[in-house]
């Protein structure tokens, strides 16, 4: 039995009686059956969760994806967080508003650093320095502003910035579901040579546009 079989109980015995739009499924399918159809779609998911990477995977995307109604590929979701949820697993499937995306769990982040540290002399990526950057003339910040300004998720880079150093959580906003603010660390200081916040460059106007609308 494979570990994904292992996640699927007897009490998935009504999850798997969802019906879907897969017409080559006909009414004679057997318990067995719709139990490898489901760890089949599972897999599925399991692959374009990764290939959409930081953008994440809407339930209606999935839907359409995978040809299956949206309360059965919900049921899929909710298998493969259970699956990811294994103490085993470093990284886990995480649900903001509509859109699944995977991450990796709090307990890597130490040793993210680590590696890191050891490949600091990296150049970091444009997504990085643009998230940076927002952060830097915006802070503090929340994930969901970021998002906004960046028109993609934001998760996977903040993560990755907060492993290397160069951001933290600074305290809660007081907007609803009081979620986390973002600034830039003194290692980002550090990394730009800068003395203060105040050194970084103005940004340029055009026309009648204000400085906030830029980002």
């Amino acid at each position: 039995m494979s570990e994904m079989d292992e996640i699927l109980t007897i009490d998935d015995a009504d999850v798997l009686d969802v019906d879907y739009d897969d017409e080559s499924a006909g009414d004679t399918e057997t318990e067995e059956e719709k139990r490898d159809g489901f760890l089949h779609l599972g897999s599925v998911l399991e692959g374009l969760l990764f290939l959409t990477g930081d953008e994440g995977l809407t339930l209606e995307q999935a839907s359409d994806a995978l040809g299956t109604d949206p309360a059965y590929t919900e049921s899929l979701f909710d298998h493969l967080q259970r699956y990811y949820l294994h103490e085993d697993r470093g990284i886990e499937i995480a649900r903001y508003g509509n859109v699944y995306r995977f991450l990796s769990k709090a307990s890597v982040h130490e040793y993210a650093k680590k590696l890191f540290a050891i490949t600091k002399e990296n150049r970091l990526s444009s997504a990085a320095l643009e998230t940076l950057a927002i952060i830097a003339y915006k802070q503090p910040v929340t994930r969901v502003e970021i998002e906004e300004i960046r028109g993609v998720g934001a998760d996977v880079m903040l993560r990755k910035l907060e492993a290397r150093g160069l951001i933290r959580e600074d305290g809660r906003s007081d907007a609803p579901g009081r979620p986390f603010l973002y600034s830039v660390t003194d290692e980002f200081m550090d990394s730009f040579k800068l003395l203060s916040l105040d050194e970084l460059p103005e940004l340029p106007t055009f026309g009648d546009q204000e400085e906030g609308e830029l980002f």
